[in-house]
């Protein structure tokens, strides 16, 4: 075998687990088994037809060139107009930057925020990725332990009692993935507070903006402009495979974001920023509402049918499209539980080991993205199985 020279951050660069599972699903299904898919966080809904229809309209235009790296300002303008009828908060132009994806956004703030040794605050359990571009960047992130107590978020005290010399961001999610729980704006507006106070910055997900249940679907840009805002046209928008999402940069840092996207990626794809101008449309976002409201239908079949099961799920899920199930009463090593459920009963969801280590093994992530009939028949197939486990 030749030599491999591998960096050795790469070793603390963990797989998507639920990617081997998604894999495994595919070759069974290949092998002709019937599969239900509850693991991977995306829509089944296809992207609408009138954000389609403007795609193909833009090849026939031959609109293929390369835009600025920091996005066409067509769709920038579309994105402040949509923060201010929406959310009746004015965004700057300049401020909005259009970004390959949400991990496009994610590691162009941190790259141009954090310094070897430094470190970031987040949650444990929460999205994988933030801590692996933290470590590639050489900085250290701090998975605080988040449990029902506070909704699994952070918190006032959390930060405070996590906060050192060498802290330089912290990372919040709301609506948050795995646990699809929300950050009431009072508390929003403390974690602001506390962080502008240790002279650190925000990092704020919203990219489940939009999926929300009886919960107010607020932006934390009406609260301050000095966090970085980041959102995608994935998850609400139906966008995944686009690869586009856009972030609200805060004045002071807009012009090293730009050079960094200059450098990085040249500019987010063509294509896909013509297509996102249609997705603020009326008619686009009526077809997006009849979708929340179809994402609620199912959470609201799925949610009691799994805690009649024997699952736990402390906190309601109020936005996204998960529900975060506490196993225990089965399992302590659901790794173990999921691989079992796929084999054995053609039920795919993702282990609690994706999303941290803090009770990792006592829980599961069930995405609530197929239709109720199929979400009926996982919940049957899931009781025979637990039967036998």
């Amino acid at each position: 075998m030749s030599f491999i020279q591998l960096a050795k951050r790469m070793n603390d660069i963990r797989p998507f687990y639920v990617m081997d599972l998604l894999a495994r699903a595919r070759e069974l299904e290949a092998a002709g088994r019937s599969i239900i898919h509850l693991e991977v966080g995306e829509p089944d809904f296809s992207t609408p037809e009138t954000i389609l229809n403007v795609a193909h309209d833009a090849l026939d235009k031959k609109q293929m060139h390369y835009t600025s790296a920091i996005g066409l300002i067509e769709l920038r303008q579309k994105i402040a107009d949509y923060y201010l009828s929406r959310f009746k908060v004015t965004v700057p132009v300049e401020q909005i930057i259009i970004t390959p994806g949400a991990s496009g956004a994610l590691q162009l703030a941190l790259s141009v925020l954090i310094n070897p040794g430094d470190e970031v605050l987040m949650t444990d359990p929460g999205y994988p990725c933030n801590r692996h571009f933290v470590r590639l960047l050489d900085g250290k992130s701090i998975s605080i332990p988040v449990t029902a107590e506070t909704s699994f978020q952070l918190s006032v005290d959390s930060i405070n009692q996590y906060w050192s010399d060498k802290t330089v961001a912290a990372m919040v999610a709301s609506p948050a993935n795995p646990t699809g729980t929300i950050i009431e704006r009072d508390d929003m507006q403390a974690m602001i507070n506390i962080i502008g106070q240790k002279k650190g910055v925000l990092l704020i997900d919203e990219i489940y903006q939009g999926l929300s249940y009886e919960a107010e679907d607020y932006t934390s840009l009406e609260l301050t402009r000095n966090a970085f805002v980041i959102n995608s046209f994935s998850k609400y928008f139906g966008m995944t495979g686009w690869r586009l999402g856009w972030m609200v940069v805060p004045e002071a840092y807009v012009d090293a974001v730009d050079r960094l996207a200059q450098n990085i990626f040249l500019a987010s794809p063509t294509l896909s920023q013509y297509a996102a101008i249609e997705a603020f449309s009326d008619k686009t976002l009526a077809i997006l509402e009849q979708r929340r409201e179809e994402f609620q239908r199912r959470r609201d079949y799925l949610l009691p049918a799994l805690q009649a099961a024997g699952f736990e799920v402390a906190v309601k899920p109020r936005g996204a499209f998960y529900i975060y199930a506490n196993c225990s009463a089965f399992t302590d090593d659901s790794f173990t539980f999921v691989n079992q459920l796929l084999e054995e009963a053609g039920v795919a969801i993702t282990p609690g080991i994706d999303f941290g280590e803090f009770e990792a093994g006592k829980h599961v992530r069930f995405a609530y993205t197929r239709p109720v009939p199929v979400l009926e028949e996982a919940v049957s197939r899931l009781k025979e199985f637990i039967k036998n486990f």
